[in-house]
């Protein structure tokens, strides 16, 4: 057997036994012959995913699989297959970056704080932040089944109408970058908070640092179906 029907093979046992092992906890269970639905179509799709896109990507099948099967996966299980598989993914490639991924239902979450965005009254991207937001790109092209809001945040030193536009100008930075960067913009929206949802005490550096921050919040594309 050769490498790339090795690793095909371990996508597929590997996605059928995420939908067998454990039920999606966004689903309520619903009972057939002991196996829920979820767990069974869930499953299925993610074979059936693991298979198709294997064939698509010649140059990584093991890859393809992978990504195939949480699409497929997220068919047949609900939304909340596809948003694990994402996070796990996103965990990864953000490992060691600064940035801080949560999660929250179907709703995930990027904190990138302000010491690896921009600079001081900047909304030009640091070059410390070209390696998260390339690992992101990737992350979004794969996944695409969600909405990205980007949400620019400063502190409370100087005027609120200076933070406000300040704010809104880098949320618009890491949207035109992401866009640059293959991601559909149709996809993307942005908005500045400016100082007006801190996180921490302006009254210290600390507290202000935490405070400049951006923020990318992914959820399900309205009307989508799963």
């Amino acid at each position: 057997m050769s490498i790339p029907s090795r690793l095909t093979l371990a996508a597929v046992l590997l996605a059928l036994t995420a939908g067998c092992a454990s039920q999606n906890p966004y689903d309520a269970p619903q009972q057939s012959g002991g196996m829920s639905k979820t767990t069974k179509y869930g499953g299925l799709g993610a074979l059936a995913g693991a298979v198709a896109g294997a064939a698509i990507d010649h140059d990584n099948r093991g890859k393809g699989a992978l990504i195939g099967a949480a699409v497929a996966g997220a068919a047949g299980a609900g939304y909340g297959y596809y948003a694990d598989k994402q996070e796990e993914e996103l965990r990864r490639s953000m490992q060691g970056t600064g940035v801080e991924v949560q999660r929250q239902g179907d709703t995930i979450q990027l904190i990138m704080p302000g010491n690896i965005t921009f600079a001081t009254d900047s909304a030009e991207i640091a070059s410390s932040f070209y390696t998260p937001l390339n690992n992101l790109a990737s992350s979004f092209r794969q996944y695409n089944q969600n909405s990205i809001e980007i949400v620019g945040h400063t502190d409370s030193t100087g005027s609120h109408a200076h933070n406000m536009n300040l704010s809104q100008r880098r949320a618009q930075s890491v949207a035109n970058y992401l866009s640059a960067q293959g991601v559909d913009a149709s996809r993307m929206s942005t908005r500045g908070a400016g100082p007006d949802q801190p996180v921490a005490s302006n009254a210290t550096a600390d507290g202000r640092a935490q405070n400049r921050r951006v923020e990318v919040t992914l959820r399900p594309l309205p009307g989508a179906q799963y």
